[in-house]
């Protein structure tokens, strides 16, 4: 193998492998050999059909896989022959694309160095740390909308009100035949809730127990049921029953609805429920700091193509921001801005600045913490937690999803034990303003 070195230019480096004729050959020829320990070939016993004939029959097949073998390892001994760390894979093309049997195989070889990171002293940053205590109110606040949540509802006389539930039977028809799964009886209806189709829950505030009124209105476009799209129907429909909502007493009936065994023990979930929200957001508002005070203290070259891909996906990002309505990729091609480059800049940046402080202090996410996490995300899926974890563990780019975070919090622990912390305190509304100050300036 033969090495050329065409570009060493900061991170950027550029060779041109030439692979000799006769080492293709004689790769070809060991693999030919190999099998044909195992060929049997009608005329001639089994290991003995000429090699010739063999190179006839397979030469194309074993030429295709040796030159891809002899690629990969020339990269693989070049690259460690420079003790290089790519940034990303190498790309690498054949200079002679018209190569044939017989000619010297010609490679060119792109790749960009992942940079050296500077050493940063975490001593020399200090933070302030906002914490908040969890008072009484916060736990009577909490307390007030578990029992808004938890509402009950009391027949009442008069007209039904918006938030009011109703009780009725109905039949729904179009051009007056009753369609299928258009009927029921004793329906409890929570006006304004949406949960019947636009129109519908509109027409019926006003009514009293014992009226009867037909509800017109019209299936939308796009309904679930092809049959119903976009028909109109009369929904003839008795009202049965009003009830006004009630919002549950505060006692321990109320804990134990929650799971509780009693009310303190409700407070006491509550106030630990609060104080993960308050230390949750802390830590929100304590990384970005630590994000920013790194940021003003490391300066280093950058991968130009992984700059540019994150540039790509922070333009991406933020137009489908500014443009929600639009679904999808079907659209042009996003050109970054300065502002886009100057985000991706930080990004990656301070994403080599951790994977590389993690790598030199062997920080690394245990099977368990990794697990715990899977299970967690998984318990968003009712039902089908066991395939939601089976899916991760056998999808590596979304184990890597999953996992990234854990190691940069990792990380991020680490920086903040040697940095120098201020607690403070504030109080809620202080820390909510903190964090939409950081919001109104978000990387």
């Amino acid at each position: 193998m033969q090495v050329n070195e065409k570009t060493a230019e900061g991170l950027v480096r550029a060779y041109e492998i030439t692979v000799p004729a006769s080492d293709i050959d004689a790769k070809v020829t060991e693999k030919l050999e190999t099998h044909r320990k195992d060929f049997s070939m009608k005329g001639f016993r089994k290991g003995k059909a000429p090699i010739s004939l063999m190179r006839k029959m397979f030469g194309q097949s074993v030429m295709g896989e040796t030159i891809q073998e002899m690629v990969d390892g020339s990269v693989r001994d070049l690259i460690a022959e420079k003790d290089h760390r790519p940034a990303m894979n190498p790309d690498i093309k054949m200079v002679n694309e018209d190569f044939k049997e017989g000619d010297d195989l010609e490679v060119a070889v792109n790749y960009e160095l992942l940079p050296d990171v500077p050493e940063v002293d975490f001593s020399s940053i200090k933070l302030e740390k906002l914490v908040v205590e969890v008072g009484d109110d916060a736990v009577s606040e909490s307390l007030d909308r578990l029992a808004q949540d938890a509402v009950d509802y009391e027949t009442k006389d008069g007209a039904a009100e918006d938030k009011d539930q109703i009780i009725i039977d109905f039949t729904g028809r179009i051009d007056g035949e009753a369609f299928e799964g258009g009927a029921a009886e004793d329906f409890p209806l929570v006006l304004g809730s949406g949960q019947f189709i636009p129109g519908f829950e509109e027409q019926l505030i006003g009514a009293k127990a014992g009226d009867e009124k037909d509800v017109e209105v019209s299936f939308p476009d796009d309904y679930g049921n092809e049959q119903l799209k976009g028909q109109a129907a009369v929904f003839e429909t008795k009202i049965k029953e009003v009830k006004a909502p009630k919002a549950a007493e505060i006692n321990d009936d109320l804990a134990k609805r929650f799971g509780s065994d009693d009310l303190d023990a409700l407070k006491a979930t509550i106030r630990e429920r609060v104080a993960a929200e308050y230390n949750q957001a802390s830590r929100a508002h304590l990384k970005r700091k630590l994000l920013d005070a790194l940021d003003t203290k490391v300066d280093f070259e950058l991968p130009p193509t992984m700059l540019d891909i994150e540039a790509k996906q922070v333009a991406h990002q933020l137009w489908h921001e500014e443009n929600p309505e639009v679904e999808g990729h079907d659209h042009p091609e996003i050109e970054p801005t300065e502002e886009h480059t100057r985000i991706a800049k930080r990004r990656v940046m301070l994403g080599l600045l951790l994977a590389d402080l993690g790598s030199k202090n062997n920080i690394q996410v245990q099977e368990e913490e990794l697990r715990n996490a899977i299970m967690q995300q998984a318990r968003q899926y009712p039902g089908q937690e066991r395939q939601f974890f089976d899916f991760i563990r056998e999808n590596q780019n979304a184990m890597n999803e999953i996992q990234a975070p854990l190691f940069e919090d990792k990380v991020i622990d680490h920086i903040l034990e040697q940095a120098v912390l201020e607690e403070k305190s504030v109080t809620k509304e202080e820390l909510e303003s903190a964090l939409e100050a950081l919001e109104t300036d978000a990387v």
